[in-house]
């Protein structure tokens, strides 16, 4: 008897022998449940892996390039509104980007639960199908604002969410021990393209026109439609048709996380007044700064430094003695802290370069760490779920502050209070973060040495038991890490 077998964990059923191929008990079981795909073992390269890579960063370049760039043709939609007469310009011009932003984020907790029950292919050509035709629509109805929160603000939002989420989820099928790095590269991709979209945006609308201008968005929006074809995941899903309540409860189980829960919640906090300054940087810069000063120069900077946090913050995540959240409320305590001196930058181009370059560096760190946290506290099997919910929460606050700015702006004409209260939400997030500490891990269990078997040798044991007409079944999976390796420790019950 194998050491497997007196595993006090064990209870031996044996199955009927194999003859001609697999018998039909067996068969009938594996059809149904597909179990011998639920320990996945990342291959960290190859080519499949690195065309990944590549449409995980599109998919990131197009959605938040198109977002973060969103002050440009905030401008535009503030000139038609005021030339109205409108006592509101600002706020609602803000508002079409804050829905646009809300809508990503908080449809995000749904595209997590779309992507277990229907697949990251197609939950992201949908989103793909989405974004495009809202762009596309929003081009005919530039002069009607309540049209535009519908087809820029609710329906483009909604496609990046079912997109975006999918991008992140699938880097966790293909790479493990360079997650940080890869999560890194990819969501420098949303850097790159908002470096880029200021200026093809402003070129657009100097040589075509407003309604031109987003037929040409619409357009880039099918990027995302090509890339979902490429997104195969290596975890296969239940092919069981009915969904149980053991599978309902799995979408609602990360919230007995408590880590999680306390995370979540405070990362949604701290993220008030983020957006504020990406919305409203263009018109501050022309209302602060002589005629013919480049207002998209800021959100560049933002752009080029965001990419690089974003790769250095990510390396430097993936050695084992950092801590990743503790990185994270750096980088929230700082941005604050740049956001409150921005109103100081009037008349000093040069510290608003500065001061934006700085923003940049630690958004790359915050937004980079957002994938390696949610797998570090929920694992593999909840990480998107853990992604989607985040995202979620984070919608409200992101959808109220850049309004509540152009609100400020309407009755006071100026954006510094607007400004100075943006910063203080990411400084005490921040800071409550140290709170996370002081909540245990549930249900820890220390595992002798002889307990503990590698994914290899499971794998190995699965075929062996096969092959004797023994199907060997994960039913609980924990982490462990021992004597500086990387392993597992699985309990079985064999069918």
């Amino acid at each position: 008897m194998t050491d497997i077998e007196k595993n006090d964990n064990f209870e031996s059923t044996t199955l009927p022998r194999i003859q001609n191929g697999v018998s039909s008990e067996k068969k009938n079981f594996l059809e149904s449940h597909e179990v011998l795909n639920t320990n996945h073992i990342a291959p960290d390269g190859g080519t499949r892996a690195w065309l990944v890579l590549l449409c995980s960063f599109l998919c990131n370049g197009v959605i938040w390039g198109v977002i973060n760039s969103y002050s440009v043709l905030q401008n535009e939609f503030y000139e038609n509104l005021h030339s109205k007469n409108d006592t509101q310009a600002s706020s609602k011009a803000a508002l079409v980007g804050s829905l646009a932003i809300s809508a990503t984020f908080m449809i995000s907790a749904v595209a997590g639960v779309l992507t277990d029950l229907i697949g990251l292919r197609t939950t992201t050509f949908v989103g793909g199908i989405l974004a495009c035709g809202g762009m596309f629509l929003s081009s005919f109805f530039t002069e009607n604002i309540a049209v535009l929160y519908f087809t820029y603000g609710i329906m483009y939002g909604i496609g990046c969410a079912l997109a975006y989420t999918p991008s992140l989820a699938i880097l966790g099928h293909y790479f493990r021990k360079h997650l940080g790095v890869v999560n890194g590269i990819v969501t420098s991709g949303s850097s790159v393209f908002t470096m880029v979209m200021p200026y093809v945006i402003g070129f657009f609308l100097e040589v075509s026109s407003l309604h031109g201008t987003l037929k040409l968005l619409a357009a880039i929006s099918t990027i995302i439609m090509c890339c979902a074809f490429i997104f195969k995941p290596l975890v296969k899903k239940s092919t069981e048709k009915k969904l149980t309540i053991a599978q309902v409860s799995n979408f609602v189980s990360i919230w007995t996380n408590k880590k999680y829960c306390l995370w979540a919640l405070l990362i949604a906090m701290s993220l008030c007044g983020y957006f504020v300054p990406y919305v409203h940087m263009s018109t501050f810069v022309q209302m602060n700064f002589p005629k013919g000063t480049d207002a998209k120069l800021p959100i560049l900077c933002i752009g080029i430094t965001s990419g690089l946090g974003r790769l250095l913050f990510g390396y430097v995540a993936d050695n084992p003695k950092v801590n990743r959240v503790f990185l994270q409320q750096i980088s929230f305590v700082v941005i604050g802290i740049l956001t409150m001196l921005l109103p100081s930058t009037a008349g000093y181009y040069g510290f608003l370069v500065a001061i934006t370059l700085g923003m940049g560096l630690f958004d790359g760190c915050f937004i980079s760490l957002l994938g390696p946290i949610a797998f570090d506290l929920c694992g593999h099997q909840y990480a998107t779920q853990a992604i989607g919910f985040l995202l979620g929460l984070c919608s409200i606050p992101l959808t109220i502050g850049p309004y509540v700015a152009g609100i400020m702006f309407d009755q006071i004409g100026s954006y510094d209070l607007a400004f100075r209260l943006a910063g203080i939400p990411p400084i005490v997030g921040g800071l409550a973060l140290f709170s996370i500490r002081c909540v245990g891990v549930r249900n820890r269990k220390i595992y002798k040495e002889s307990e503990i078997i590698s994914a290899q040798e499971k794998r190995n044991n699965e075929q062996k038991l096969l092959s004797t007409g023994k199907l060997l079944v994960n039913c609980r999976h924990k982490s462990v890490v021992s004597n500086g390796t990387d392993k597992r420790c699985y309990d079985y019950s064999v069918l």
